[in-house]
This record gives C-alpha cells, sequence and structure tokens, in this order.
C-alpha cells in the first residue's frame, strides 16, 4: 500500500524582507495570492492525498477563511508556526506523529511550482526516503572570509536547493529528535538536518526549474509577476463535456469567423446558448461601449443571464508607424485595446450575477515591441496587464478573467496580412478555440493561457 502524501505548506513568514505592511504569501499576483496559487497547484495534483498549511498565528483566521473561499477539499490542517522556520516544520512532524505518510513540505511563497516537479516528487518517494528539489549553479560561489576569498569551491559539484523538500514521517521525525539535543543545532531547511544528524539516509535529487522561484526581496515581485505572464497554464483535457456547458448563456464579440465562429460552433455544440456578435453579422462594434452595452443587454433580456463573455475581436495592420495614416491608428487602439475595457465594464454587472467568466486574447508577440507591429504588440501587452490587474479587482466579486494567447493561427486577419502560408507552422483555429472553451472550464484567473502547436 502506497503511503500517502501530505503536503506540508509552509506559510509562518512575516516577510520583513520584502518591505510590505503584510507577509509576502498574501502578496497578488495574476488574480490570487501567492499562497493561494501554490495551495491551488497542491490541491489539483493527483498525488497529494492531503493538504496542511503551517500558519503564522496572526493569521490563522486569515487562512481559515481563504480556504473557504477557495473550496478547497484537501486542506485537512491548519496549524500554528514558530519563530524559526524549523518550528513550522516540526509543527507538520508533530501534527502527524505517528502516522506512515510522507510529508512533502514547500514554500508558500513557491506559487510556481509545476505539476511536473510535484510529480516526480512522488514518484522518488516510492524509492527513496528523504528528497531535495535542486537547480546547478549558474553563477561561480566564493567561499569568505574577514572579506576576502578564503577558497572557491567546484561549480560542477554544487547546486541550489528549492522546495518542495519531502521525506518518510519516520526519517524526519528522527532527524530533528537528534537535532533538538544539539545545543549547537543551526539549519536552515529539512534536508540540512536529514543530512547533518542522519547521514546514512541518502538525499535523492530532483530537477527544480527556474520558474520555481521563492518570493523574498521587493524586486522577486517583477521576476515573479513576468513568470506568470509566461507560464504556459493547463487546461483541462479530454473532450469538452456538454453536461458541464448545457444551458450556460454565452456572449463571443467576433464570433463570424476564425477563432470566434469556431468558439461558437464548440459552445452550441455542448449544449450553450450562445449569442454571436460582430461588425460584419450583428453592426455590432466593440469600439463603441453603446454597441457593446446594447448586445449584452438583448442577451440578458432574452436569456435571464449571462455566464461567459469572450471578445475576440481585434484587427492587425502590419506596417511601419510612420506610414500609417491616423485614422488607421486610432481604429486599432479603438477596437484592439478600448474594445477590451468596453467589453469589461460592460459585461461586470451581469458577470457579478453568475460569477461568471470573461475571456480576451493577447498575441505571442506581446512579449516584446517588433518592427510592423508597433500598435498591434503594444495593444496585446496591454491587455495582459489589464486581465492581470481586473482579475485581481473583481476576485471579490467572484468574475474569472483570462487572456488567452495563441501562436501564430491560420485565420482570415492572418491571410490578410501574410498571405499564404503551409498549413504546418500554423495553429488551428479551432485549437485556440477549444482552448478558449477549455478555460471557462478551469478555475483560473488572471492567468495566461499559452496555445502550442504540438511539436514533433
Amino acid at each position: 500500500m502506497m503511503r500517502p502524501n501530505i503536503a506540508v505548506i509552509l506559510a509562518g513568514g512575516v516577510g520583513s524582507r520584502l518591505g510590505l505592511s503584510t507577509p509576502k504569501q498574501f502578496f497578488k499576483v495574476a488574480g490570487k495570492m501567492v499562497i493561494e496559487h501554490t495551495i491551488d497547484t497542491f490541491e489539483k495534483n493527483a498525488h497529494i492525498d492531503e493538504i496542511a498549511i503551517v500558519s503564522n498565528p496572526f493569521y490563522m483566521a486569515d487562512i481559515e477563511n481563504m480556504v473557504l473561499r477557495n473550496g478547497w477539499k484537501k486542506v485537512k490542517r491548519i496549524l500554528k508556526g514558530g519563530k524559526e522556520r524549523y518550528d513550522s516544520s516540526l509543527s507538520a512532524i508533530r501534527a502527524y506523529s505517528g502516522r506512515d505518510v510522507n510529508l512533502v513540505f514547500h514554500d508558500a511563497v513557491r506559487p510556481l511550482v509545476s505539476q511536473r516537479i510535484i510529480d516526480d516528487v512522488a514518484a522518488a518517494l516510492v524509492e527513496h526516503e528523504a528528497i531535495d528539489v535542486v537547480l546547478p549553479a549558474v553563477d561561480t560561489i566564493i567561499e569568505a572570509e574577514d572579506g576576502h576569498i578564503a577558497s572557491i569551491p567546484d561549480r560542477s559539484r554544487l547546486m541550489r536547493g528549492q522546495t518542495p523538500q519531502a521525506f518518510r514521517l519516520s526519517v524526519i521525525e528522527r532527524a530533528y529528535e537528534k537535532a533538538l539535543t544539539d545545543p549547537a543545532f543551526k539549519v536552515t531547511d529539512d534536508c540540512g538536518v536529514v543530512v547533518r544528524y542522519l547521514p546514512e539516509v541518502a538525499v535523492h535529487l530532483v530537477a527544480g526549474e527556474e520558474s520555481n522561484m521563492k518570493l523574498t526581496y521587493k524586486e522577486d515581485t517583477y521576476l515573479l509577476d513576468k513568470f506568470f505572464q509566461l507560464r504556459r497554464s493547463e487546461l483541462p483535457a479530454g473532450h469538452i463535456d456538454p453536461a458541464t456547458l448545457r444551458g450556460k448563456v454565452a456572449v463571443v464579440f467576433g464570433g463570424s469567423y476564425g477563432i470566434g465562429k469556431d468558439t461558437v460552433d464548440l459552445l452550441a455544440g455542448a449544449g450553450a446558448r450562445v449569442h454571436s456578435f460582430s461588425r460584419s453579422t450583428t453592426g455590432t462594434d466593440v469600439a463603441r461601449r453603446d454597441s457593446v452595452a446594447e448586445a449584452l443587454r438583448r442577451t440578458a433580456d432574452e436569456e435571464g443571464h449571462i455566464d461567459y463573455v469572450i471578445n475576440t475581436a481585434g484587427v492587425l495592420n502590419r506596417e511601419p508607424l510612420n506610414t500609417m495614416d491616423y485614422d488607421t491608428i486610432r481604429a486599432a487602439v479603438d477596437t484592439n485595446y478600448m474594445g477590451t475595457v468596453h467589453v469589461a465594464l460592460e459585461a461586470y454587472p451581469y458577470l457579478k450575477e453568475t460569477k461568471g467568466k470573461l475571456v480576451f486574447f493577447t498575441s505571442s508577440s506581446y512579449t516584446r515591441g517588433r518592427a510592423f507591429y508597433s500598435i498591434y504588440s503594444s495593444t496585446k501587452a496591454a491587455i495582459v496587464n489589464f486581465v492581470q490587474a481586473v482579475a485581481q479587482e473583481w476576485e471579490p466579486a467572484g468574475i474569472t478573467v483570462n487572456c488567452i494567447n495563441p501562436e501564430r493561427t491560420k485565420t482570415p486577419m492572418r491571410v490578410k496580412n501574410f498571405g499564404v502560408e503551409p498549413d504546418d507552422s500554423l495553429l488551428a483555429s479551432r485549437t485556440v478555440a477549444e482552448a478558449t472553451v477549455g478555460s471557462l472550464l478551469s478555475d483560473y484567473t488572471g492567468q495566461v493561457i499559452d496555445v502550442k502547436r504540438k511539436r514533433s
């Protein structure tokens, strides 16, 4: 029988080095608190059987409310941490003492731990008693003494430790029993306790990832934001379950062709009641707020409510800025960016009633400005920032806001700008539509969801 894997989320810190008024685990990024992203990841992992959160005693009530608000099913214990980091580990060790389980310790402030890392740690626990997650050292490491270099260790043998760190409970419990009898006990992490006090136990290494960073200093907040922007979110796999979407009311702007049309067809085929609006079929122009308002009002009057609003409308004028006339520039900004703002503002009251979902589109060009794309790329970058900000603002209302980021996709707009291209070099618009519908079946918010071609 497999030992149960208990994820222990260490959230006892006060975050003094970050310079915020509240602990760093409560810092908000991509629509949620850092600790919420972390727990979400372990909640979703099939190899994690239970979750315990070790909290600073002053924030126990906040954690309790967070668990209720998120509806996490695996969180079974909320434990009090102590003054030192190892006090938090000890709290969990003592809470589970006497059980034949594995404890998987993870820093609450590493919100981008991947499912792959957790899977690998769980697999390693089948054969090994202690696990660390590590990365190679990329810089030269210097041992200093009295302001001078004492030695330069061989970098090829040095690694950088991350979390999770995982152990059979009996092993980590025995290591701490010995450590606490040592008057000179001083350690920074749990693997260090095992290495020092149980040298006969080999600590197995699992490969980490650069994105599995720890939020420590103020500068880290900017890097964490960027990692969230670039993260490829994992959406529900497999076919679309009609039972999930049947009876839902969806509004799709830009639904007359391309990704929008395929999204309309997928939703309708799954049993949703879909209302499609575009300039060519209904005269609806997202660049005009009153036009968006009328489309949503008409839908709500007919259906009684709205569950999903998806805006695929956009324009691409691929030419140098100094050759574009001002009316073309203004029309692109009004459609691509102000259209996003208009749809969000007008959708809010309807989605607040249903705790609904709002989906926008960016482009792979949003990560950097490119020649001939100045207006298009900059408006798509603005959409990403807009989505992340609004997701955070509207989380209390229960509205999720996400952004689909497809690779180059075969659409009429692309053909108009690039002509004929090999089909195998482009995404099919239906593939992007499937990811769009998949985002409606997820509980993500504030995410940039990449859609990429499968590489052989």
